[in-house]
């Protein structure tokens, strides 16, 4: 059933090359209508009681002990629902915008579009790390040319910048990826599947190298404080389409790695490093909602935002107790919906308006109610409303904080001080006060919009007051993970 997941968006890549280019927009959206459908049938044979479910394992290469496998745990499951969910308003928000001039076409934007998705679900659930390295490697290709090939000017720089970036990751992965296989190897037969890996004994030291390897990686694609640099030029230079695809679903690589890897193969390696991690989580929330507040470009601005949320995802992973990792793995779930509503929303002003900055707008939402109520419910999930989903997982990450640390207990609740200035000052200037000086009024949401925008509001929502359907799936991912490094449901010693 994997196997079909991944290739039917890539099926889809190789269709949208070879249809007329009349055919181009709506083969995509089939395809990824018909990918999220068949993501929902793969969900609905997950048994909710936990473990690697759906495998699929095949020898590709034996003398290194390489295979082709893929399976789902909870976190695998979640993030494969986000994958195939994201993509169909990411098709339909776009729908126009990859024709515009300067921009490289329809066709090619739904190929790649299509081609990171079959990427990124297989990065998701893949079981063998050789397997995942090359994936990993692989999501840059579709992900470069989304960036170089559509949005402003300015956007080949910032794709270079990326892919410098995420190639220097890449490397240091690699160095631990061949650790692990020399470590496997000392042991008897060398093995890059996740579950052997997960039972040999490696010594303490051999994990700090190992554990160094695998976070910085992660770090950078998540991305974390210091390694973020790449993640504002990319948010303002791209299509906000795209970096919906960037923020929501590539960049949960690296957290979903963190969980993966570095805690399920690494657990004494993550345990020791805990205060550094800890403090680098907690610089990201404060300082990225700190250069958020300072933005003019609403598109930066929504970038930064995420520098914060995804400290808040460390966070949790980090304080190892089972309430900080229920609300971490919920937090990608939530902050992935969010932050796509404030991107599409974005989006649909920046079109309106023609410009990205944020002290030429205003008076908007006199004219068009639809595209400002959902950019105030967007901002106000950022900074954690209650009754909105990311509220849930933001509350359980600080409860865990404090039971760490009464200190990254209050750095935490800070940043929610400081995400409700960002958040209601981007509203206030972009959408109340005196329309623009000689500007006409601008539009509300037209009837693809209303449906690109209703599903995630929904969504946020109805998280936000039953997400019991997410926890369920969690819980149990989130004590096996616990007991893996030795701690117990509460984050105590066994």
């Amino acid at each position: 059933m994997l196997t079909v997941l991944v290739l039917l968006p890539l099926v889809g890549a190789l269709a949208v090359l070879l249809v007329p280019h009349a055919l181009v927009r709506p083969v995509g959206l089939a395809f990824s209508l018909v990918g999220l459908v068949y993501g929902l049938v793969v969900a609905s044979q997950y048994d909710l009681g936990g473990g690697m479910q759906l495998t699929e394992t095949y020898t590709w290469i034996e003398a290194l002990g390489v295979h082709y496998a893929l399976g789902v745990d909870g976190l695998g499951l979640l993030m494969v629902l986000l994958t195939v969910a994201i993509v169909p308003p990411v098709m339909l928000a776009s729908w126009r915008e990859s024709d515009e001039p300067g921009n490289n076409g329809a066709r090619s934007y739904f190929a790649w579009v299509l081609a990171l998705e079959a990427m990124s679900l297989f990065v998701y659930t893949a079981t063998d790390v050789f397997l995942f390295y090359i994936v990993f490697e692989a999501t840059l290709i579709p992900a470069y040319f989304l960036i170089g090939g559509f949005g402003r000017t300015g956007r080949g720089r910032a794709a270079t910048k990326f892919l410098v970036y995420q190639l220097a990751g890449g490397l240091v992965l690699l160095a631990s990826v061949i650790g692990l296989y020399v470590v496997s190897a000392d042991a008897g037969t060398p093995s890059f599947l996740v579950s052997d890996l997960a039972a040999l004994d490696i010594d303490p030291i051999t994990q700090r190298w190992l554990f160094v390897g695998f976070f910085i990686a992660f770090a950078i694609k998540a991305p974390v404080f210091p390694f973020h640099t790449w993640l504002a030029d990319t948010s303002e230079k791209a299509t906000p389409s795209t970096s919906v695809l960037l923020v929501c679903v590539l960049d949960k690589i690296g957290t979903f790695g963190m969980l993966r890897y570095c805690l399920g193969l690494l657990p004494d390696a993550s345990q020791w490093a805990t205060p550094v991690v800890v403090v680098l989580a907690l610089i990201s929330i404060v300082y990225g909602a700190l250069i958020a507040i300072g933005q003019d470009d609403v598109l930066r601005l929504i970038g930064l935002t995420s520098l914060s949320h995804f400290g808040f995802i460390v966070l949790g992973i980090f304080v190892f107790n089972a309430t900080g990792g229920t609300g971490a793995i919920l937090y990608m779930v939530n902050h992935g919906i969010a932050t796509a509503l404030m991107f599409l929303v974005a989006g649909f002003l920046i079109h309106r308006t023609g410009t990205a900055s944020i002290r030429e707008m205003g008076g908007v939402e006199k004219h068009a109610p639809l595209l400002a109520g959902s950019f105030l419910v967007a901002g106000l999930a950022a900074c954690g409303l209650p009754g909105l989903s990311p509220f849930v997982s933001e509350i359980m990450v600080i409860i865990a904080a404090f039971d760490h640390h009464w200190l990254a207990g209050s750095v935490a609740v800070l940043a929610i001080v400081l995400a409700a200035i960002y958040a209601l000052w981007m509203y206030e200037r972009t959408m109340t006060g005196p329309d623009r000086v000689g500007m006409a009024p601008v539009a509300d949401l037209d009837r693809r919009e209303v449906g690109i925008v209703a599903p995630l509001v929904l969504a946020l929502v109805l998280f936000g007051f039953y997400p019991m359907p997410l926890l369920d799936v969690i819980n149990p991912y989130v004590h096996d993970s616990l007991a893996s490094v030795g701690l117990g449901q509460e984050g105590g010693p066994q």
